[in-house]
């Protein structure tokens, strides 16, 4: 991860994924330089793998809680 989105890593998943709603939005306006471009991409590659790491986390909490209700 670029230090540009070092800040990501302090984002909640809400505070993550509206930002990447705000990006996807930025990147589909097609008005924006291709240097603009590639830095929101990056940006958005950078919140989509937060999200992903917030979603693992809650899947692992929840398998562990599944599997002791189990027992």
């Amino acid at each position: 991860m670029s230090d540009q989105n070092a800040d990501v890593l302090e984002m909640s998943f809400e505070q993550a994924r509206d930002e990447l709603q705000k990006v996807v939005a930025e990147l589909e306006q097609q008005n924006v330089s291709l240097e603009d471009s590639m830095k929101l991409w990056e940006r958005g590659e950078a919140l989509a793998k937060h999200c992903e790491s917030w979603l693992s986390g809650a899947r692992k909490k929840l398998d562990e809680a599944l599997e002791k209700s189990s027992e």
